[in-house]
């Protein structure tokens, strides 16, 4: 079972779920987004009911979705953000061709693909990349196995934060410069901690991201506000779904997040169980089999907590 980090959970045994404060919800999304998976309907069995929230841009949940339901776990697909293009990003493939970095930093998976298609555009010209963490290293596997002269990925922090990745990317010289493409709704501290050091950045916003905004069903909200588990891969991601509920009377179910930079953010908007692999670091499908694992172990303590309150 992989080691994960939990937040608020009940430190006695007499008092086996944790109290919160009461909240109600504010009913928000894309109708036609919302779909029940590894279940025949949305029946009211509750061997049926969605026991996970799958959270990704539609499109991106499907692997997730077929690695819970070999565990006999329904999921209930609801995407709560889409990219969409950033300002900067006609100028990543012009930057590239014209100007040499020392580095390239990315720390998002989005934001690696987003690069990937500018790299190729401007002519697949020779870059050095750091990442944030494992998750982000995976999109590089297959250019690298197949340009290995032109693309390498070189550095990855110890601790699979933005920080931590400021505050350890190798410094060649004196004038070294870095290309940092990013959301148009990360934070400054890499631009920030890396500047401090003497690094010569540039960001460019390559793509942003969106929270659909229509009305949704109030049985398929339902049926997520119940779900004991939901998974979510990224800060925004967190933020649309501590939207979803911030007028809910009651909800402390759990967060299954993908890596720490994303659980701090859950922690920081106040949401109280969640879970997180604590090591980064793993290659390949081992960094996703970990998240998987996270998800079950969630899902694991809210039944056994289950049991206890109603023994």
């Amino acid at each position: 079972m992989a080691e994960i980090t939990l937040f608020a959970l009940p430190s006695s045994s007499s008092s086996p779920i944790p109290q919160h404060s009461l909240r109600q919800f504010r009913r928000r999304s894309h109708s036609h987004w919302i779909r029940i998976r590894a279940s025949s309907s949305s029946s009211s069995s509750s061997s049926e009911r969605p026991k996970v929230v799958v959270t990704r841009e539609r499109g991106k949940n499907e692997k997730l979705i077929n690695a819970l339901a070999k565990h006999g776990i329904n999921c209930l697909e609801l995407p709560l953000i889409q990219h969409t293009e950033g300002p900067d990003l006609e100028k990543l493939s012009s930057v590239l061709n014209d100007t040499k970095f020392d580095w390239v930093v990315i720390t998002s998976p989005e934001a690696g693909s987003v690069f990937l298609s500018a790299w190729r555009a401007a002519g697949t010209p020779k870059v050095r990349v750091g990442v944030v963490g494992s998750g982000t290293a995976s999109i590089f596997k297959e250019v690298m196995q197949s340009h290995q002269q032109a693309l390498s990925v070189s550095f990855s922090p110890s601790k699979a934060t933005g920080k931590v990745l400021a505050s350890e990317l190798p410094k060649f010289n004196s004038r070294c410069t870095v290309l940092y493409p990013a959301s148009m709704k990360a934070g400054n501290e890499i631009e920030e901690g890396l500047t401090d050091r003497g690094f010569e950045v540039v960001r460019l916003n390559t793509y942003s991201t969106q929270v659909p905004v229509q009305e949704i069903d109030h049985i398929v909200l339902a049926e997520a506000f119940s779900a004991p588990v939901v998974a979510v891969a990224s800060p925004s991601t967190v933020r649309a779904w501590a939207n979803l509920i911030s007028k809910l009377e009651e909800w402390d179910n759990s967060v299954a997040c993908i890596g720490e930079t994303t659980a701090m953010a859950a922690k920081r908007l106040g949401l109280k169980n969640v879970y997180y692999p604590s090591k980064p670091g793993l290659e390949g499908l081992l960094w996703y089999h970990r998240w998987v694992e996270i998800i079950l172990e969630a899902l694991g303590i809210h039944d056994h907590l289950q049991e206890a309150l109603f023994r």
